[in-house]
């Protein structure tokens, strides 16, 4: 900032940067006319703003095109790509993940690493710091890291304070980030549904929906949820913890120590058990290996219908609480495709007390294992898009 800046003048300027940025990432390349037409702001405004994010390496000019039979040609304005980039970290039971992802929303590099559940800290710290000098290699630079965590997260963005299948509860998983990345008190934590929710939103099959609730799955589950295009994250951040709801099976005993959590009869862990066979890397993996002895074993078909019909009947409690227009189901759902969503789908409908007005959407994730660490990063540019940070020093 310049001394004789004023700071109001300064934030402004981030802002009308960011709100130019915004309108390149959503509705697509435009002119400075179309960009000064899409955010309200003056022309000659955005014509100062366009300049110093193309100075910046954020922005870039594509051929030139005509608005009418008159005049001078516009320049269609696109971003770049590549600067600045969010780090996003995944932590869970059976893996670590990270994806590195720029402001075009194109992933710039994505590392997945399955570990042991008392060693997820150090990989975590261990991936973010490999990443990072890879990146600097490339020549870019996270602006922000986001770790997205099986949890509940303090307001503060930074303090894990229940996660039942990790001890790693407090602000481990943020210091050891932050040391990784040579920072202090800048990574971010946040639960891995609600990330997942964004990355299936602005990537994946959330794509359309305006109200949408995100299902985990992995050994533990948890949702995400969207109303009007928007994270809803409750008054303590702890919205979409549905993962212990005394929905599932009342016999079935789960990894917090009760009986009858949902998760105890549709995570990773239950679906294992209702077809007798053993984990074999990430849940993906796992999930994809059941669905293959699926082909030509009944008993497997029927032990994943079982599961489906357990977590149809938790989806219809959660929708009619929440009335989502589309469910999308993550993690270890996708690769089981109609073996469970099939069951899940009659279930959901037969149980839902409003079905005769019509059942949501009910889709599987697209984004796989990366799913979390991608939502996870869109945080991490949260700050650039809002314009708190100086988009035009990127």
């Amino acid at each position: 900032m310049s001394v004789a800046e004023p700071a109001g003048a300064e934030s402004l300027r981030r802002r009308n940067a960011a709100a130019v940025v915004r309108s390149l990432r959503v509705d697509g390349p435009g002119s400075r006319a179309d960009l000064a037409a899409r955010t309200g702001l003056a022309k000659a405004t955005v014509g100062t703003i366009a300049a110093g994010l193309e100075e910046a390496g954020v922005v870039r000019e594509l051929e030139q095109v005509r608005s009418g039979e008159r005049g001078r040609p516009g320049q269609l304005l696109t971003l770049a790509g590549g600067r600045p980039v969010g780090l996003g970290l995944e932590v869970n039971v059976e893996y670590v993940a990270a994806v590195a992802l720029d402001l075009a929303g194109t992933v710039r590099r994505e590392v997945t690493r399955p570990v042991s559940a008392d060693g997820v800290v150090a990989a975590l710290a261990e991936v973010a710091r490999q990443l990072a000098a890879d990146l600097a290699g490339a020549g870019l630079e996270p602006v922000g890291a986001t770790v997205a965590v099986p949890g509940l997260v303090d307001g503060d963005d930074r303090t894990a304070v229940w996660m039942p299948n990790l001890s790693a509860t407090g602000t481990a998983v943020a210091d050891a980030v932050d040391q990784a990345l040579g920072w202090s008190g800048r990574t971010r934590v946040t639960n891995d549904a609600d990330c997942s929710a964004l990355a299936e939103l602005h990537h994946g099959a959330g794509r359309g929906a305006g109200h949408l609730l995100y299902l985990t799955g992995t050994v533990g589950i948890g949702a995400g949820i969207v109303d009007d295009r928007r994270l809803l994250r409750g008054a303590r951040g702890f919205a979409g913890e549905v993962g212990h709801l005394p929905v599932g099976d009342p016999a079935a005993r789960c990894g917090c120590g009760r009986t009858g959590c949902w998760e105890a009869s549709v995570g990773l862990h239950a679906l294992l058990s209702a077809v007798g066979m053993e984990e074999v890397g990430t849940p993906q993996e796992t999930a994809a290996a059941v669905a293959r002895a699926a082909e030509s074993s009944a008993d497997v078909r029927e032990g994943v219908a079982v599961v489906g019909r357990w977590l149809g009947r938790g989806l219809a409690i959660v929708t009619g609480v929440v009335d989502p227009g589309a469910i999308v189901l993550g993690g270890y759902f996708a690769p089981l495709g109609d073996l469970v969503l099939a069951p899940a789908a009659d279930e959901l409908a037969a149980t839902l007390a409003s079905s005769a007005l019509g059942t949501p959407d009910l889709r599987l994730g697209e984004l796989g294992t990366g799913s979390a660490a991608t939502g996870a990063a869109e945080r991490a540019l949260e700050d650039v898009l809002s314009g708190t940070s100086d988009l035009l020093g990127a």
